[in-house]
């Protein structure tokens, strides 16, 4: 088994900016970033069981550990500029009604509390139990996000020359209920935000993405031929690498897509991840 160190040194990940795009005479050009995934945080009107026991033990332990991964985040010197979370920030819904979650501290609450108290921003997008299809509509998800910590179901920061951007990969028509292709083992991004994403590409600034499935389960042909892959494959001088969660566990996934795709593990398994 690979120590972290061992990990990283092989894949090359890690949380500087590739030292190739930048001027190293200057230093005022190199910054840091940190990425977390899979915090899953809970609220006092968390039922269960998980699936498992280890899954349902672990569910107990997210508050603890991502305060824990928050700590030694914020104790990072050099200090990170930002922090990107990259889907499962809490962990499903506990109303489908809307107003429930203006009515009582709910694990979202919580969340954000968490993530409040990192002394850098943290940008947070979309995993799977970030929504609740079919009980909760994804619009309604987008409605609580929106109003409760400002953000959109996609978006992208720039910040010193490089382009970050949230993509959501819960959009698309497999996770549409009643399409043909529904099937939310299954990630796509929808047409809309297929030719969004072209559009920031095109602009051609170095540019991270983060999408909460990783590569080889999100679909590909979603309109026509267009679909993540072939768009990594166009702008593969543009994007510097790909950044996944949801396997809870560190997997160096190559470039058979085109950029380097890292899926990194989660804070509710291990608080160092």
């Amino acid at each position: 088994m690979l120590s972290r160190r061992q990990f990283f040194q092989m894949s090359g990940a890690g949380l500087l900016v590739p030292p190739t795009l930048l001027d190293t005479q200057d230093g005022a050009h190199i910054f840091r970033i940190g990425v977390i995934a899979d915090s899953h945080i809970i609220d006092d009107f968390y039922r269960g069981p998980e699936g498992n026991e280890e899954d349902t033990w672990t569910i107990f332990q997210t508050t603890k550990r991502l305060t824990t991964a928050r700590a030694r985040l914020n104790a990072l010197t050099p200090a990170l500029d930002r922090v990107f979370l990259v889907g499962d920030y809490f962990h499903d819904y506990s109303s489908a009604d809307l107003d429930f979650y203006f009515t009582n501290t709910t694990r979202i609450d919580h969340a954000k509390t968490l993530t409040d108290g990192f002394t850098m921003p943290v940008h947070v997008g979309f995993g799977n139990h970030d929504y609740a299809v079919p009980k909760v509509s994804r619009e309604a998800a987008h409605e609580l996000f929106r109003r409760k910590l400002g953000v959109a179901p996609y978006y992208a920061i720039d910040h010193r020359g490089f382009r970050f951007i949230h993509l959501n990969n819960f959009l698309g028509t497999t996770w549409e209920p009643g399409h043909a292709r529904y099937d939310k083992s299954k990630g796509s991004l929808g047409e809309t935000q297929l030719t969004w994403l072209d559009a920031q590409l095109a602009e051609r600034l170095p540019t991270f993405l983060f999408v909460h499935y990783p590569l080889q389960v999100i679909a590909d042909r979603e309109v026509a031929d267009l679909d993540l892959k072939h768009l990594l494959r166009k702008h593969a001088g543009t994007v510097q690498r790909v950044i996944s969660g949801h396997w809870h566990r560190w997997v160096d996934a190559g470039t058979e897509f085109g950029p380097p795709h890292l899926v990194i593990s989660s804070t509710r398994y291990d608080e160092d991840a």
